[in-house]
């Protein structure tokens, strides 16, 4: 019986051991690519803030120009939520923290009875609604981790059009915001009305804006075509570059998660390899003591039997 839990052990300890290399593996590709997705980052910056500034330069030179394209709508009856989140697993809480804000975004709008559509970016979210039975107008997916600004335009094209043929009051964004290598928050922004850089809502444009009014007023801006014009065109492409940077934050967000994640996986497979070894062990050196404990027993059977032999012997010889 010691013998059969012995080798279920070794069995035990040897896939552990497998799935150790395989987490191991898996955080070393994870932090190889937290600096490339952090170099992706901050190259989009520049683009943002420029488009930012143009943005403000835009709204500033022809305020009533911007209609229902800047700032926040008087009424919401309509809404499009985007929710970005990974294709894969084994990032910890990195999807599922995204996934419980967008279903607290739809509970909300069933109580206030706002009509909602979503579009998911990622499997994760396509699988998590569809097991709901909640309704998905679009899903993307195969980009998570290495997002182009081609894949963004597809995205943006699907929340971008229904706000401008007039189907939906506003188009928000659920994703995953990359602070640092240690600190990623889950973020609900508005994408569409254009947030005014002015209020300084979105960190990014604010970031972006933060030194332009001065400067846009310190001078003259003539704009050809007209602002009304430029600003319909500016809407679909700086939703564009905000959803880009989003894919890129999500990005740097999932495999920083999945490091953490990984990391952890590691060490608890360490932790249960040195649990079942102490275990397996004892277990050996229960089967030894047993079987000397065995051996010496038969011993001292032979011995008393032969003791008693012996002194039959001798009991005969004298009679």
């Amino acid at each position: 019986m010691a013998g059969g839990k012995e080798r279920l052990l070794r069995r035990r300890i040897r896939s552990i051991q497998s799935t150790k290399k395989i987490t191991k593996a898996m955080e070393l590709i994870a932090a190889s690519q937290i600096v490339k997705a952090q170099g992706r980052i901050a190259a989009s910056r520049p683009y943002r803030a420029g488009m930012a500034r143009v943005v403000l330069e835009t709204a500033i030179g022809d305020p009533t120009a911007a209609g229902r394209l800047l700032g926040e709508p008087d009424e919401v009856t309509r809404e499009l939520l985007v929710v970005i989140v990974a294709d894969r697993g084994l990032c910890g809480g990195y999807n599922t923290s995204v996934l419980r804000a967008a279903e607290r975004l739809l509970a909300e709008g069933r109580a206030t009875g706002v009509e909602q559509r979503l579009v998911a970016v990622g499997k994760k979210a396509q699988s998590y609604f569809n097991f709901r039975r909640q309704a998905v107008e679009r899903s993307f997916m195969g980009f998570s981790e290495r997002p182009t600004f081609a894949d963004a335009r597809t995205v943006a094209a699907a929340a971008v059009t229904p706000f401008v043929a007039g189907e939906v009051d506003r188009v928000r964004l659920v994703s995953t915001r990359f602070v640092s290598a240690g600190s990623q928050v889950v973020e609900v922004r508005q994408l569409l009305p254009l947030v005014d850089p002015r209020a300084g809502h979105d960190g990014d444009q604010g970031e972006g804006a933060a030194g332009a009014p001065e400067e846009a007023r310190a001078g003259f801006t003539e704009f050809e075509p007209d602002a009304a014009t430029l600003l319909e065109t500016l809407a679909p492409v700086a939703a564009e570059t905000e959803i880009f940077g989003a894919l890129l934050e999500a990005s740097a967000s999932e495999v920083t998660a999945r490091q953490r994640a990984m990391a952890a996986a590691t060490d608890n497979a360490e932790e249960l390899i040195k649990k079942y070894s102490r275990i397996m062990n004892r277990a050996r050196q229960d089967t030894i003591t047993t079987e000397i404990m065995e051996i010496v027993g038969g011993a001292e059977a032979l011995r008393a039997a032969s003791a008693g032999e012996n002194a039959g012997l001798a009991i005969a010889l004298e009679a």
